[in-house]
C-alpha cells in the first residue's frame, strides 16, 4: 500500500489485525498463518502523525486467489525451467554475556536485486514483552547484522529479526528475509536448592534402605545442558560418627545406612548437603543446603522400677486409701506411649482387696485398698507388682529379649478394735407356711473378731421392718410372733429380708440379715368357679373347672368326685386335664332340674365340697331354657305362650263387658263400689309390672296337645284353658258347673258377691272364642287354609334364628319373651283374686 500519498508524514503504523503487520515501506505480511475463510477478510492499517495530531486509515480488503488447473505434461514434454536463488543465510548463534568487542559481528545478509538493508526485531523468550531497540543493528549497504552488548540467554533465548532488502527507488523486489539468532547458553547460574532448611523424621531402629526423605535444587541455565546437570552428595553430618544416612548422588533422596538409630543416643542429626552441576565435574558450580532429620522413639526400652522390694501399713477395715506409691525408669520418651507406664497385680490379690492405677501426671503407680482387710484373718498381705507400657514393646536390633520388671510389697495390717460379725452375714431361713406362732425356726449369731467367740453380744432387731419373728437377745434364736403368709403385702415374693443388730460390752455394733422365705403350704380349699348349668337334648358335656390358691405341689392336679351315689349311678366325670373335668349323665335320665354334690381334692390332700345344679331341659340351645328359670319343672311352647297372651287380653275385654252389662241390670248383678277392688281394672301400663314369684303358681301337665296354665288354690285345680267352641256366656251361666267360690266352700253354693262369675262361666265363654279367632287366622281371603297363618303345634324346640317369613309372622323374634319373667299388673291381680278365693 502507497503509505506517502495517504500521509507522508507517518510516525506510528498499525493494524487492526494482529495477523498482519505493516512496514515502513507500506509492504503488507502475514505475522503467521492466515486461513482466509469464503467471505472477505478485511483489516484497517492507521496512520498517525502524533505532532500533527492527525490520523488516516487505510482499509485492505484480502480475496483467497484462484487455483490454476496444472496441465498433466507428460514425460517428453517436461521443460526445465531456472528459478531465481533466494537470499537466505544460515541461523546466527551468539554467545551469553559475549565479551566483546562490541559491536560484534554476528551474520551478513545479501540480496542479488537489492542494494539497501533493514531489519524488523522480532525477539523470543521468557519475560520479552518488546523488542530489545539498540540490541542490533544491519549495515544499510552491506547488510551485515552487529550486536551492540552482550545478551543474557535467561532473559533472551533467542532472536528472529526480519530483514528487508530495497532497491535505491524503495521498492521491495525479495520477500523479507526472516533470520534467527540463538543465544549460546553459558553455565553463568549455580544451581540452587528449593528450601533454606529440610526437615525429615525417621523412627529409630529403622533398617537400612529405609527412605528419610528428598531434597530438591533448580538451576537457572539451558535445560537438557550440562550446565543443569545436578549432582548431590553429603558433605558433613553432626555428630560425625557414626555415619547414618546416605545420598543419591542423581535424584537427592535420603535413605538409612546405618542400623543402630538409636534416640535415646542421638536424637536427631544435621546434614551438610552440595549440589553441583556440570554433572558434579570440579569445575561446575555449587550450593550448599542443610538437612535436619529427627529420630522418632519408639518402645525400646522396657521400664524398671527405681526399688525391688516395698513396705508399707493400713488399718483394718479401711476402704478406699491410698497406702503406697510406686516410681519406675523408662529411657523412652517421655510423654508418649512407649514411657507411660502401666501397672498391675500380679500375685497376692485373689479376693480384689487391692488395687493399683496410675498417675497421669508423675507415671507412678498408686496402690489403694479397696475392701477392707481383716487383721484376725492376716497380720500382712505380700503383693508383687509389674509394670508394662502402653505401646507395645519393640525388641531393637542385636538385643536380647528383656524380663518384666517387677516389684515386692509388704502390707501390714494394724489392728482396729471392731464390733462383732455375724457369720454368715446373710442367713436364710425357710419357714413352712402357717406354722404356728412361737415357732423356733432357727439362730443366728456374731462372733467378736478379736476372741473369736459370741460371749456378751446382744442380739435385736430394729424397728420399721416386718413384724412376723423376733430374736433372743442373748441366745440368738429366732421365732415367729405371727402365722406367717405368703399372701400379704409385706411379702416380696414369699420373702422378707430382716436386719438384725450385734451389740458387744463395749457398744461396737455389727449387722446382719436374716432372709425369711416362707414355703407354700396347703391352706386353700379347691373350689368351682361356675356352679348353675343348663343341659339340653344334646347332652352335650359339662366342663367343670377349679381353682386353688395355694402354689405347687398344692393345688393341680385336681381330683373330681360325685359323692351321691345315687346321682353318681346317672351322671359320670371324664378327666380334661390337671384342673378340669367334664360331667354328662350316664343315660336316658328324665328333664328336670338336678344338683349334684362333687368334692375336688387337691394334690395337697384337701377336700372342697361343690354343688352343681344342672337343669336337664328339652331344649335346642340353653338360652330357651334361660326364658322359664322361675317355673323349673315347666316346659312352654311358643305357641303356648303367645295363647296365653292373647287369651289374657280377651279375658280382659270380657271382664269388662261383663261389669257393664251388672250396671245395666242385663245380668240381674249389682256392682258394689268394692268390686274393683276384687276384680280385674283396665290399667293403661305399658311397662312391666313387678315380678311375680309366687309358689301358688304351677304349671300344668300337658294332657292333649294343647299347653295350658293354672292356678293352684288348696288341692284343687279351678283355672284351665281346653279346646272348645260354640258356647257363649249367656248359654253357660247356671250350667250346674263348679264356680270358683264354691270350690273353695266346698258345699256347691253360689257366693253371695254379685258381681263375680264362677271359673266355669267366663272359661266356657271365652274359650271357645279364642279357638274360633285361631281358626280364623289359619284362613285367607278366599276362606282357603293356608300355611303361612297361625297354626297351633306343640312345642317341639327352638326355630329358625331368621323367623317366619309368612305374611302373618310376628314382627318381633320368637326367642324375645324375657317379659314372661316380670308379669304385668293385670296377671299379678288376677293371681292374686284367685289365690283368695
Amino acid at each position: 500500500v502507497n503509505l506517502k500519498e495517504c500521509l507522508q508524514s507517518a510516525e506510528f503504523i498499525s493494524s487492526s489485525d494482529g495477523n498482519f503487520k505493516i512496514l515502513e515501506d507500506g509492504s503488507v505480511y502475514t505475522t503467521s498463518a492466515v486461513s482466509l475463510s469464503a467471505e472477505k477478510t478485511t483489516f484497517t492499517i492507521l496512520l498517525e502523525d502524533i505532532q500533527e495530531h492527525v490520523q488516516k486509515k487505510i482499509h485492505v480488503s484480502l480475496v483467497e486467489e484462484e487455483k490454476k488447473t496444472r496441465k498433466t505434461r507428460h514425460a517428453r514434454d517436461t521443460v526445465l525451467k531456472r528459478t531465481k536463488r533466494r537470499w537466505g543465510p544460515i541461523p546466527s548463534v551468539m554467545i551469553e554475556n559475549s565479551l566483546g568487542p562490541f559491536p560484534l559481528q554476528i551474520q551478513q545478509v545479501q540480496s542479488d536485486t537489492a542494494q539497501n538493508y533493514t531489519i524488523y526485531y522480532s525477539a523470543s523468550g521468557p519475560g520479552i514483552d518488546q523488542d530489545p531497540k539498540g540490541l542490533f543493528y544491519i549495515e544499510r549497504e552491506t547488510g551485515n547484522i552487529f550486536a551492540t552488548r552482550a545478551v543474557d540467554r535467561e532473559q533472551y533465548p533467542s532472536f528472529q529479526i526480519i530483514c528487508f532488502a530495497t532497491t535505491p527507488d524503495g521498492y521491495s523486489p525479495e520477500v523479507p528475509l526472516v533470520h534467527t539468532i540463538r543465544i549460546e547458553d553459558d553455565n553463568d547460574n549455580a544451581p540452587y536448592f528449593t528450601q533454606d532448611l529440610f526437615e525429615f523424621s525417621v523412627p529409630e531402629n529403622s533398617k537400612p534402605g529405609v527412605l528419610v526423605g528428598k531434597v530438591i535444587a533448580e538451576d537457572r541455565d539451558e535445560p537438557y545442558t550440562l550446565h543443569t546437570t545436578l549432582k548431590y552428595r553429603i558433605v558433613s553430618q553432626n555428630p560425625l560418627v557414626p555415619p547414618a544416612f546416605s545420598l543419591h548422588g542423581d535424584t537427592g533422596v535420603i535413605s538409612v545406612s546405618s542400623p543402630q538409630l538409636d534416640r535415646e543416643l542421638v536424637s536427631s542429626y544435621t546434614l551438610l548437603v552440595e549440589v553441583r552441576d556440570m554433572a558434579g565435574q570440579p569445575f561446575g558450580l555449587c550450593t550448599t543446603g542443610t538437612v535436619v532429620i529427627k529420630i522418632e522413639d519408639t518402645n525400646d526400652n522396657a521400664p524398671s522400677f527405681k526399688q525391688i522390694q516395698y513396705e508399707t501399713r493400713v488399718e483394718e477395715n479401711r476402704v478406699n486409701v491410698e497406702i503406697l506409691r510406686v516410681s519406675v525408669v523408662d529411657l523412652d520418651e517421655p510423654g508418649s506411649p512407649g514411657s507411660g507406664a502401666v501397672y498391675e497385680i500380679i500375685r497376692g490379690n485373689d479376693d480384689r482387696s487391692f488395687e493399683i492405677t496410675t498417675d497421669k501426671n508423675t507415671n507412678e503407680g498408686i496402690l489403694c485398698v479397696v475392701k477392707g482387710l481383716d487383721y484376725e484373718s492376716a497380720k500382712q498381705r505380700i503383693l508383687v507388682i509389674a509394670v508394662n507400657n502402653e505401646a507395645p514393646y519393640m525388641l531393637a536390633p542385636y538385643s536380647q529379649q528383656l524380663s518384666q520388671s517387677t516389684s515386692s510389697v509388704t502390707v501390714h495390717i494394724l489392728d482396729v478394735d471392731e464390733g462383732p460379725v455375724f457369720k454368715p452375714c446373710h442367713l436364710r431361713i425357710d419357714v413352712k407356711e402357717c406354722e404356728d406362732i412361737g415357732t423356733s425356726i432357727g439362730r443366728y449369731l456374731a462372733e467378736d473378731p478379736e476372741t473369736g467367740n459370741s460371749e456378751g453380744i446382744c442380739y435385736r432387731i430394729p424397728p420399721g421392718q416386718c413384724n412376723w419373728i423376733s430374736i433372743d437377745e442373748k441366745s440368738g434364736e429366732v421365732r415367729t410372733i405371727k402365722v406367717l403368709d405368703r399372701d400379704v403385702a409385706e411379702m416380696r415374693r414369699g420373702q422378707c429380708n430382716i436386719t438384725v443388730l450385734a451389740i458387744d460390752r463395749n457398744g461396737k455394733t455389727g449387722t446382719g440379715t436374716i432372709q425369711v422365705v416362707i414355703q407354700p403350704g396347703n391352706k386353700n380349699y379347691p373350689r368351682i368357679l361356675k356352679t348353675d348349668y343348663i343341659m339340653c337334648r344334646d347332652r352335650k358335656p359339662i366342663c367343670l373347672t377349679a381353682q386353688d390358691a395355694d402354689e405347687s405341689p398344692y393345688s393341680t392336679p385336681f381330683v373330681y368326685r360325685i359323692t351321691d351315689r345315687s346321682l353318681a349311678s346317672m351322671w359320670k366325670i371324664t378327666r380334661h386335664n390337671d384342673n378340669s373335668v367334664y360331667l354328662s349323665p350316664k343315660g336316658d335320665i328324665p328333664f328336670g332340674t338336678y344338683s349334684i354334690p362333687v368334692s375336688v381334692i387337691d394334690n395337697g390332700g384337701k377336700v372342697g365340697e361343690n354343688n352343681i345344679n344342672v337343669n336337664f331341659c328339652d331344649c335346642i340351645t340353653p338360652t330357651e331354657c334361660g326364658m322359664i328359670r322361675a317355673f323349673p319343672n315347666v316346659t312352654l311352647g311358643v305357641w303356648a305362650i303367645l295363647a296365653m297372651i292373647l287369651g289374657s287380653l280377651l279375658l280382659l275385654l270380657i271382664l269388662i263387658t261383663i261389669c257393664g252389662c251388672c250396671g245395666s241390670g242385663v245380668m240381674h248383678r249389682h256392682v258394689t263400689d268394692d268390686c274393683a277392688n276384687h276384680n280385674l281394672i283396665i290399667s293403661n301400663t305399658e311397662a312391666p309390672g313387678e315380678e311375680v314369684m309366687d309358689h301358688n303358681i304351677i304349671p300344668l301337665q300337658n294332657t292333649s296337645d294343647q299347653g295350658g296354665y293354672g292356678i293352684k288354690t288348696g288341692d284343687q285345680q279351678t283355672f284351665e284353658m281346653v279346646k272348645g267352641r260354640g258356647h257363649t256366656l249367656e248359654s253357660v251361666k247356671g250350667g250346674g258347673h263348679q264356680t270358683l267360690g264354691s270350690v273353695k266352700e266346698g258345699g256347691g253354693q253360689p257366693m253371695m258377691d254379685t258381681c263375680r262369675y264362677s271359673y266355669s262361666e267366663w272359661h266356657n265363654f271365652t274359650h271357645p272364642r279364642l279357638g274360633e279367632k285361631v281358626h280364623l287366622c289359619r284362613q285367607d281371603e278366599e276362606q282357603k287354609h293356608s300355611e303361612d297363618y297361625l297354626l297351633s303345634y306343640n312345642y317341639e324346640g327352638k326355630g329358625s334364628l331368621a323367623g317366619s317369613v309368612g305374611c302373618c309372622s310376628d314382627q318381633h323374634e320368637e326367642e324375645a319373651l324375657d317379659f314372661l319373667d316380670q308379669l304385668e299388673p293385670k296377671f299379678r291381680t288376677l293371681a292374686e283374686t284367685c289365690v283368695k278365693r
